[in-house]
């Protein structure tokens, strides 16, 4: 596996100042890790910051939002990209969950300050406080049409919200413990929601009712991940005909990343277990690839490739750091991955 080099902190804002250092490490699969750090040492008179790096490492191409660091001893480079924009005054403490609505206009984000806020995405203007859950809320996420927020909170409490005047429109109850993650059934008539309670549930949002429970587990379900089954998987028959409320339901395939260090693949009309993987510790988050390929991240920082149609062994298991594996997010031909250091 190809070494992995890091910056060890905001670099934008530690090189922005006349004479700013950001640290670097570089590391290796079964080798130690290299330490180092860059220095700005004041500005070109091009504008552009004078960057030096310690011994082993090597600065390349300096911009205004980028640096080019290489590691000749273990031939890998790596560009760092400053962020676009920073918006410092939503939130006073850490970001739990964030969203971007459909069209690209707005955020909704919450946040361990206990606050949950609609924001415009271009400046990060504040437009609406969302207020009535009790205890955190833990995820938060626009419906497609970008104008309604879906929400599930540690009070067991799942909640929609109008984007345009905050009010609370829906609140579902069920769920015996804290709603860790959810999701959305295609144009949103049907949403799901997992919780610490052990089970995954279907709701309909135009009767404000529960459709049923997709799976009870013996073990908190810490996310969940959605997506179109390939035609030559078997997601099972149903016990007995869907209601006429479910909506988008069918050929789908619902993943559950368990604390139990389980991934489980559920049908999402027939409610019967399509596979069930076990990993190296909990599974914190999952998403697809395709319809054939999925990810899924654990507590001790592996992420496993599966292809659900044969589950029996990944098709790979990335490790770049022990740290808990927070989030995953397709991108292009790859994937986005967030840790926990």
């Amino acid at each position: 596996m190809a070494a992995t080099l890091r910056i060890q902190s905001d670099w934008s804002r530690a090189l922005s100042k006349d004479e700013g250092e950001a640290w670097l490490s570089c590391r290796s699969p079964g080798k130690p890790t290299l330490y180092g750090s860059v220095t700005r040492r004041g500005l070109g008179s091009d504008g552009v910051p004078d960057i030096a790096a310690s011994e082993g490492f090597v600065v390349g191409e300096v911009t205004k939002k980028s640096i080019l660091i290489s590691c000749p001893h273990e031939n890998v480079s790596t560009k760092f990209l400053a962020p676009y924009t920073s918006f410092c005054r939503i939130h006073q403490k850490s970001i739990t969950c964030l969203d971007i609505s459909s069209g690209g206009g707005l955020g909704v984000s919450t946040s361990t300050d206990g606050t949950m806020k609609i924001w415009q995405a271009a400046n990060g203007e504040i437009r609406r406080l969302l207020e009535g859950h009790v205890y955190d809320v833990n995820c938060c996420r626009f419906f497609p049409s970008g104008l309604v927020v879906l929400s599930g909170g540690m009070d067991a409490q799942l909640k929609i919200w109008s984007a345009e005047d905050a009010s609370c429109v829906v609140t579902f109850k069920g769920h015996k413990g804290g709603i860790l993650d959810t999701a959305i059934v295609d144009r949103g008539r049907n949403v799901l929601s997992c919780s610490r309670d052990g089970t995954a549930r279907l709701w309909d949002c135009g009767k404000s009712a529960c459709l049923g429970v997709i799976a009870d587990c013996a073990s908190a379900i810490n996310g969940i991940a959605l997506g179109a089954a390939d035609s030559s998987l078997n997601l099972g028959t149903p016990e007995k005909p869907p209601s006429e409320r479910e909506v988008g339901t069918e050929g789908k395939i619902l993943l559950l990343a368990r604390e139990d260090k389980k991934l489980q693949g559920v049908g999402l009309q027939s409610r019967q277990p399509v596979f069930l993987f076990v990993g190296s510790d909990a599974f914190n988050c999952c998403t697809f690839l395709s319809s054939t390929y999925v990810l899924a991240g654990t507590q001790d920082g592996n992420i496993y490739q599966l292809d659900v149609r044969n589950t029996n062994s990944p098709i790979q298991v990335i490790h770049r750091s022990g740290a808990p594996v927070l989030s995953l997010l397709p991108y292009r031909d790859g994937f986005i991955a967030s840790q926990g250091n």
